[in-house]
């Protein structure tokens, strides 16, 4: 039994936010009473592996390499061959059956040739398996992307399955380890009774831009004084490679003619380093049910790291994602709707370890007869780096789901969710 004056410390009942609790209700559950001996067999079989992966990564740490791309000469072309590999195990409390793994794995292929005026041609590509849990912004995609690039001192060209310019120059608060975070996650820690993503409900994304990774053509400015700018135009919702060639599925609000813009800038002022985001995209919509309209997305995100010394850095900094498209669903856009999110975060980062801590809240408002959905959302991380290649990640997140009618896949109106995990990342050094 948690000391009522402990309990009266870590959560408030009753407070609320866009209809999700920040904490649950009643008795506070901690989460070291969750994995004391009452857990079940296969959560305690969970955490011993979480302890053997942890010993494992941080007794490697030492001998730990940069992971080398592997290169070779086509012709007068250089072909890069890298990728990443992630995956998670985690003991997660929540209805229903959990998870205990996840992970991606992802091929990233580029065959470049640079000429004598400075002139770089390339052709890029992403190949990815996920598991159901990994699906990520591109919805669970094999090929990611595929796109044809080309860079010069006026700027950088790209042409295919390629991030719009909003989403390209997005920035967010700091996170320890990016692909478990509460914000735009590779990984999530979650699944409902059919074994899919709880996630796929609605997804803190603060990264901006519909296009998602339609084919379309991006211009991208080179860094002027500290500014980029970004434009991109995708006709469809095609993934054909080349824009028009396809007009992607025909479903009702289905999106067409979708312009994003980003503008990013960077600076120094003595120790801090500030970078700050702007985004805005438009679509038309076809075969439009009623109350339905073509998409309209804007984003913004600032963050800020201070240098204390030379090892030490101190960070701060915070998105935010608004939209008429419900749950970020753009064949859902209506008259009148707003999905909306938030997400800050803080860290620290010391000789190859950082912390961080994150808050995130976003809601999706009822249209067209949708349920009002809301989100909370907590997580604190621990991660140490090894090398370029190798990331190892310790965690907790915590979410809360409600929605004004309807139920969720265990029957209720609100889901209370938990999670520890260990993350690891191996990467090719040039690779993301």
């Amino acid at each position: 039994m948690v000391a009522p004056r402990l309990q009266a410390l870590i959560a408030a009942a009753s407070l609320t936010r866009n209809g999700a609790p920040l904490a649950p209700p009643g008795q506070v559950r901690l989460i070291l009473e969750w994995l004391k001996a009452g857990m079940g067999l296969q959560k305690r079989k969970v955490m011993g592996g979480l302890a053997v992966l942890a010993a494992a990564a941080l007794g490697s740490g030492a001998g730990a390499q940069t992971l080398p791309p592997f290169t070779t000469e086509v012709g007068s072309a250089e072909l890069t061959l890298g990728g990443t590999a992630r995956g998670a195990v985690f003991a997660a409390d929540q209805p229903g059956s959990a998870a205990s793994l996840g992970g991606v794995a992802k091929l990233i292929a580029r065959l470049q040739q640079t000429d004598d005026t400075g002139l770089t041609l390339a052709l890029n590509g992403t190949l990815a398996v996920h598991d159901r849990l990994s699906f990520g912004r591109y919805d669970g995609d094999l090929l990611e992307k595929l796109y044809g690039e080309a860079r010069t001192g006026l700027g950088t060209l790209r042409l295919g399955l390629a991030d719009g310019a909003s989403a390209d120059l997005a920035v967010a608060g700091p996170v320890a380890d990016t692909a478990v975070s509460l914000n735009d996650p590779s990984i999530t820690l979650f699944r409902d009774s059919n074994g899919g993503a709880v996630a796929n409900i609605f997804t803190l994304r603060t990264p901006g831009g519909p296009s998602s990774n339609y084919a379309k053509i991006v211009y991208e400015s080179p860094n002027i004084f500290g500014v980029q700018l970004g434009l991109s135009f995708a006709p469809s919702e095609g993934k054909n490679v080349l824009p028009f060639l396809a007009a992607g599925p025909q479903v009702a609000g289905h999106q067409a003619d979708m312009w994003e813009g980003g503008l990013r800038y960077t600076d120094d002022f003595g120790p801090l380093s500030l970078s700050a985001y702007g985004g805005a995209a438009v679509g038309r919509a076809e075969h439009k049910l009623p109350g339905q309209e073509g998409v309209s997305d804007t984003a913004a995100g600032i963050r800020g790291d201070y240098s204390v010394s030379d090892d030490v850095t101190v960070s701060l900094g915070g998105a935010w994602h608004s939209t008429n498209a419900y749950a970020f669903d753009i064949n859902r856009a209506y008259a009148g709707a707003t999905t909306r999110i938030a997400h800050f975060s803080g860290g620290i980062s010391y000789a190859g370890w950082s912390g961080s801590l994150e808050y995130g809240t976003g809601v999706a408002g009822s249209a067209a007869g949708n349920s009002r959905l809301g989100l909370n959302g907590m997580e604190a991380q621990l991660a140490r780096t090894f090398s370029d290649g190798v990331l190892a990640s310790l965690g907790w997140q915590h979410l809360i789901y409600g929605r004004s009618s309807g139920a969720f896949y265990d029957g209720s109106n609100r889901l209370s969710l938990d999670a520890v995990f260990l993350h690891l990342s191996l990467r090719t050094s040039d690779q993301k």
